[in-house]
């Protein structure tokens, strides 16, 4: 099938677009790949340092002929999703050393859970979390001892900025190596009901908790299709995970071979070998198209929409709001997984998965299939998928139908004609909305707004029975620059309560939501911010507002609303405690949402 006309449209205005900052890129990673193996160029002193703690692999390291792989964890307790990279290098050192060659854990990167964060001041932290990490990887791999490095990370804002520091270290190959989500707990349709019972005062603390040790039970990424799963998506359509390895449980036979054999592809496509595949050649316009095409055919996390701008900037590709715009318009939703659909991930692997979806698209010219992936050459090569036969992975192919048109369907049928975000703009800004998620008949709501500066003031007017009528309900000075951009996930109840009763509500912030948020129509990422000065700083209590999903409108319907004077906000309480007044450069050199919030460039 030829490509689709509006995605050869937006990859060309991508290319284009990018080429002054994309060739500059290019020439950077050309002459760094022209030193030729790195650790030629070490000292022995330098070396002797290096592999001093290495055992019985000092002498293939010193010798200096076999690979050397970098491995970068973001192992910790604290994330179920990252529990299981407690023991991957051990595999991975024994996989390399059968092969010949030797891996050493170059460094760790912090990680963070924003499920333990969600509504605290350590969300303050969260996205600069992302910068932090790119900078912690970085560190790791400025060593400069590796022939390919392998990547650990699952969780929001890990692959993120595991992505950018990959990127600049580009001449390097890498891997990235999942870790599969835990296996299914209760419904997320009962967790959220037993969440909104507690809003209401129905339930008491003790059934809430019991609910969510319920949900949040084993290892494994929390199997809802929230941030962590569709970075896991994204690493595998973008070519970076080996062909069906992004949601395959963990403690599995399965699990353990894709990781040996991932470590094995990484010792296959260094520089040393007939088979050089950098990462930065990888990471170019047209994975990054088919990036977006599968968070719009999944109906993916509007995380992603802040951060793949960060991401392709790592790599010299400029990225804007539009391209996500135009990519959904052709886009068709053929996905339906909590909290757009009541199905986990396990259910949608189980289904068909993401190597029956990726045939569909490119069947329907929606997705570029000459990229260079990990695994060779094509996209195709990711309609395959892993099995054991006999001890021995093989990667065999996919299905070709639907195993559960409830959960995944073919693009001539999808469950909606367009994918899964939108953009919205006018005079209040430019903002986006998961729309795969919020039933069509709340996908406009005109009301009154409510003007409110900190999330938990929200849900004491909830508590004092302050909300009686239709309302958007605006929370700003969220941003980057002012706190950091927290995610307000934890409003979702609250507002869905409202929803419930019949009430037309919508949000409205410079602020995150959570990947896992939906039902309620939520225009976020609103840029410019309310602290640099954006129009959403000059709304008052009473404006009458619309937020219009269905033709992309925000906009406030009062006459001289340009003329206003910006409202203001004592934001020093953002600035100490917990650590946050390590972030204070962070916040001032974080660029607008619309580029990805990104500190670093």
């Amino acid at each position: 099938m030829p490509l689709n006309d509006q995605i050869a449209a937006v990859t060309a205005r991508i290319i284009e677009r990018s080429r002054p900052t994309r060739t500059a890129y290019l020439e950077r990673l050309s002459k760094a790949a022209d030193q030729g193996p790195v650790r030629a160029h070490l000292s022995c002193g330098n070396q002797a340092h290096a592999y001093a703690a290495m055992a019985e692999d000092k002498d293939t390291l010193a010798d200096g002929r076999a690979p050397n792989l970098g491995i970068v964890t973001a192992y910790n307790d604290m994330l179920s999703a990252h529990k299981p990279y407690e023991h991957y290098p051990d595999l991975i050192r024994a996989a390399a050393r059968a092969a010949g060659g030797t891996a050493q854990v170059a460094g760790g990167v912090p990680a963070m859970c924003d499920g333990v964060t969600q509504g605290q001041p350590g969300m303050e932290l969260s996205l600069f979390s992302r910068d932090t990490i790119a900078l912690s990887a970085s560190i790791a791999m400025s060593h400069n001892c590796f022939d390919a490095a392998l990547y650990m990370g699952v969780c929001d804002k890990i692959v993120p900025g595991l992505i950018m520091a990959a990127a600049a270290f580009g001449h390097v190959p890498t891997v990235f190596v999942p870790a599969g989500p835990m296996t299914s707990g209760i419904t997320n349709d009962e967790k959220s009901k037993v969440r909104q019972k507690f809003a209401t005062g129905e339930i008491t603390r003790r059934e809430l908790m019991d609910s969510e040790m319920k949900a949040y039970h084993g290892q494994g990424t929390c199997t809802f299709y929230g941030t962590a799963n569709t970075n896991q998506m994204l690493m595998e359509i973008m070519g970076l995970h080996l062909p069906g390895a992004s949601f395959v449980n963990p403690g599995t036979e399965l699990r353990d071979a894709l990781t040996t054999q991932a470590a094995k592809r990484a010792m296959e496509i260094t520089a040393l070998g007939n088979d050089y595949r950098p990462v930065g050649h990888i990471l170019d316009e047209k994975v990054f198209v088919n990036g977006i095409v599968g968070l719009m055919a999944t109906g993916g996390s509007t995380n992603l929409v802040l951060h793949l701008p960060a991401m392709a900037r790592a790599a010299g590709i400029i990225l804007d709001l539009q391209d996500f715009s135009d990519i959904s318009d052709a886009t068709p939703l053929l996905a339906k997984v909590y909290p757009n659909g009541l199905a986990d991930v396990n259910h949608f692997h189980a289904a068909g998965g993401l190597g029956y979806m990726i045939g569909e698209l490119l069947e329907a010219g929606l997705l570029h299939d000459d990229v260079k992936t990990i695994a060779g050459d094509g996209l195709s090569l990711y309609t395959k998928e892993p099995k054991l036969r006999d001890g021995v992975l093989t990667f065999e192919d996919g299905p070709d139908e639907s195993l559960n048109d409830k959960i995944i369907r073919p693009a001539s049928d999808p469950f909606l004609p367009v994918g899964g975000l939108k953009e919205l703009k006018g005079n209040i800004g430019r903002g986006v909305m998961k729309v795969s998620a919020v039933k069509p008949e709340h996908h406009v709501v005109e009301a009154k707004v409510r003007i409110f500066h900190e999330q938990h003031d929200v849900k004491t007017a909830f508590q004092n029975g302050e909300f009686t009528e239709d309302t958007v309900v605006v929370v700003r000075f969220q941003g980057p620059r002012a706190n950091g951009m927290p995610e307000l996930h934890s409003l979702t109840p609250t507002l869905a309560v409202l929803q419930d009763r019949g009430l037309k509500v919508a949000l409205v912030t410079d602020g995150r939501m959570s990947g896992a948020s939906g039902k309620v129509p939520a225009c976020i990422h609103v840029s410019p911010e309310a602290a640099c000065g954006g129009p959403i700083a000059k709304l008052r209590d009473g404006d009458l507002v619309r937020v219009d999903a269905t033709h992309g409108v925000l906009e406030v319907l009062e006459e001289g609303f340009d003329a206003r004077d910006l409202v203001t906000a004592d934001l020093s309480a953002n600035a100490v405690g917990m650590g946050r007044e390590l972030f204070e450069t962070f916040r001032q050199n974080a660029g607008p949402a619309t580029d990805g919030a990104c500190s670093l460039f």
